[in-house]
């Protein structure tokens, strides 16, 4: 399955997951069940992966953790803020970047509507 293909299945998981739950809880609680549904759709998921920083010799082993991985290809990045910013875009893009991945969801599950809170980050696609 390609990236794109890929999110569409990712975006139907998490409309379902906040149809569900609404806006209003914790990034924790739609992790877990945006992991779960994914897992369900029969897709190879991980959640809170680990992502080193290395920097010429020297690796940071912990730094950084991606909220859930599919298909070793899309990056989802969870929030449930007031409103997405800068700051959560650029964490997505570093996470791309140091996973060389392509593309990314950044979605924000505390609006109304989730079409709202929705972000593709892409590296290079």
């Amino acid at each position: 399955m390609t990236e794109n293909e890929l999110s569409n299945k990712i975006i139907g998981c998490a409309i379902k997951v906040h149809t569900a739950l609404g806006p209003g809880l914790l990034e924790s609680a739609y992790q877990e069940c945006l992991y779960y549904t994914l897992q369900q759709e029969g897709l190879d998921v991980v959640k809170q992966k680990p992502m080193p920083l290395i920097f010429e010799e020297v690796k940071l082993d912990c730094g950084y953790r991606i909220d859930i991985l599919v298909e070793n290809k899309v990056v989802i990045e969870i929030k449930s803020v007031d409103s997405l910013n800068d700051v959560h875009l650029a964490q997505t893009l570093t996470y791309l970047k140091l996973g060389d991945f392509k593309l990314g969801l950044l979605i924000n599950f505390n609006v109304t509507l989730l079409k709202n809170g929705i972000r593709r980050v892409a590296n290079g696609i």
